[in-house]
């Protein structure tokens, strides 16, 4: 009986070990454009929103820039459709990978400004 509640407690402790590495391995942090630069990880990078893009029908990318809050520019390629509320977006947050040259974004975050901000206020 005694060995069962052994048993037991240390699957769960195993299997929480487990949730602790999966979630922790999950985690993408945000950095500076210089930061994501040096990162060979993927990583988030916020910044405003530089132009409107341009969307490469042959190739099926859409390239953009953004800016972050020291100024730099980075120049994202997005494999995809540019999206719908792109133009309207006060930010944009790319996750992926530096290579190339070129920030490679498997997602993006459009970060549109509120209806319920007043405008020309800042969050």
């Amino acid at each position: 009986m005694r060995s069962k509640y052994i048993i037991g407690g240390l699957i769960i402790v195993g299997f929480t070990i487990w949730a602790a590495i999966s979630f922790n391995s999950s985690l993408t942090p945000y950095v500076t454009i210089g930061e994501a630069r040096q990162s060979n990880e993927t990583v988030q990078v916020k910044g405003e929103r530089v132009g409107s893009g341009h969307f490469d029908v042959k190739t099926n990318q859409f390239r953009f820039q953004i800016r972050d809050e020291n100024g730099e520019l980075l120049d994202v390629v997005y494999d995809g459709a540019k999206p719908g509320n792109f133009d309207q977006a006060s930010h944009i947050v790319c996750v992926g990978k530096y290579e190339n040259g070129v920030f490679h974004a498997k997602e993006l975050l459009v970060k549109c400004p509120s209806k319920y901000q007043p405008e020309g206020s800042e969050l």
